[in-house]
């Protein structure tokens, strides 16, 4: 262990505002991680050239309702669908639709469940069919800057230290970091401290993750700039400049021998997967 970094996250100023998990909490955590990954992976099989975003997003619904889950997009603040499908330009939350998948798409599908108050949330792009070199290579960085923040993480390592390594990953690979959004705690709670942004914003030198503490990391990269704007729907985000975003995302728990991903599937790409 190390004692500099327990010295510095005990020091006065430096934060740690969310909940410490513990035995049976940490269970429900994993249990709930689980459901989730499951619903990713049978998702997977369904994404291809010539179905609905919104076909998708009864899949999903149906899924989870049947196993006695709740779908926690659903209603949350407002949004209108069970899951988010970003396509293309699409930075996240993206709203399900009768717009149909076409070859050569990309689309995050990003999926949250809750399972006996718990919840579970991770995302990954998919390719609808055969995509371009350059789409490829967008996926490529961002699936590999996920493993690279997450590498990252270390008990009593600052949220500054995830952030600066997903970005330098991603900028010397010439892509750019969506700022607007960010990871976020999770727990009994969709969004709760520490938030987790992925560019090292100084502020998050302070905040301090400790044994105990389960967030998300879920870098947005762009092929163009990082800039955003918000359709009128109040939901969809879009790449400013209409270049192709994509992201993954991962549910973490720090333990005292590293982060453990509680999210991994059984069939989806794995550490080192190249697209």
């Amino acid at each position: 262990m190390n004692l500099a970094r327990i010295r510095d996250a005990l020091l006065p100023g430096n934060r740690r505002n969310y909940p410490i998990y513990e035995n049976s909490d940490i269970e429900m955590l994993r249990k709930a991680a689980a459901f989730n990954s499951q619903l990713m992976d049978m998702l997977r099989e369904q994404v291809k050239p010539g179905i609905s975003t919104d076909y998708l997003d009864k899949l999903a619904a149906d899924y989870i309702t049947g196993h006695g889950h709740i779908a926690a997009c659903l209603g949350y603040k407002g949004y209108p669908k069970s899951i988010c499908t970003s396509v293309n330009d699409v930075v996240c939350h993206g709203i399900p639709g009768k717009a149909i998948l076409q070859q050569g798409d990309i689309v995050n599908v990003d999926v949250t469940s809750i399972v006996d108050g718990w919840y579970g949330d991770q995302s990954e792009t998919f390719f609808v069919g055969e995509v371009s070199s350059e789409a490829k290579a967008l996926t490529q960085v961002t699936f590999d800057s996920l493993y690279v923040g997450i590498r990252a993480a270390r008990p009593y390592c600052s949220v500054y230290d995830i952030a600066r390594a997903i970005t330098r990953h991603a900028e010397s690979r010439g892509y750019s970091v969506v700022r607007s959004y960010q990871g976020h705690g999770i727990g009994r709670e969709f969004h709760q401290e520490p938030g987790v942004p992925h560019y090292p914003h100084e502020s998050t030198r302070k905040s301090i993750i400790v044994p105990g503490c389960c967030f998300t990391i879920e870098p947005m990269i762009n092929i163009g700039a990082p800039e955003t704007y918000i359709e009128q729907d109040g939901w969809t985000v879009r790449t400013k400049d209409h270049s192709l975003s994509a992201q993954f995302e991962h549910q973490i728990l720090m333990t005292t021998d590293g982060p453990e991903i509680l999210t991994l599937t059984q069939n989806g790409p794995q550490e080192g997967h190249c697209f």
